[in-house]
């Protein structure tokens, strides 16, 4: 499950600074890690090492949107929070699909809309209460930002 925390919290990690220096290339290798890729950064995963991006050619993986490389981090090491606040909204859909396959956590500081998902499911670790739809998640994230 996709669990939240709003606002400021200690022992989280800053995604693209973590990734930079911990990524496994073995990740890579996942069909949801290279879909992640194609989707938010319109790139292709050629191998471990080199994505071929529309906009810039072939790059390594440290050159990666800090969005998608915050996703896949949380994805990598569920057991560390990320902070989220470097996704831009295209990445909430991967958010939730990977709270589907593993339970991670992230802190958002600020509002991520998770328009058109419904029913999803999130904790929300500042009042540990789990929501399902928009009109919860927003009166619940609101109370926090």
């Amino acid at each position: 499950m996709l669990s939240i925390y709003f606002g400021e919290k200690e022992n989280v990690m800053h995604g693209p600074s973590w990734f930079k220096f911990n990524y496994n290339p073995e990740w890579f290798k996942d069909e949801l890690v290279q879909q992640m890729i194609e989707d938010i950064d319109k790139s292709k995963v050629v191998s471990n090492q080199l994505i071929q991006s529309e906009v810039l050619g072939p790059i390594p993986p440290e050159r990666l949107s800090g969005g998608v490389q915050t996703l896949i981090s949380a994805y990598g090491r569920p057991d560390l929070v990320f902070n989220a606040t470097s996704c831009g909204e295209n990445c909430a859909k991967w958010l939730l699909k990977i709270g589907e396959v593993k339970d991670i956590t992230v802190n958002l500081r600020y509002f991520m809309p998770f328009n058109d998902m419904e029913p999803f499911k999130i904790k929300i670790l500042n009042n540990d209460t789990i929501v399902t739809n928009m009109d919860e998640y927003t009166d619940v994230a609101l109370d926090y930002i």
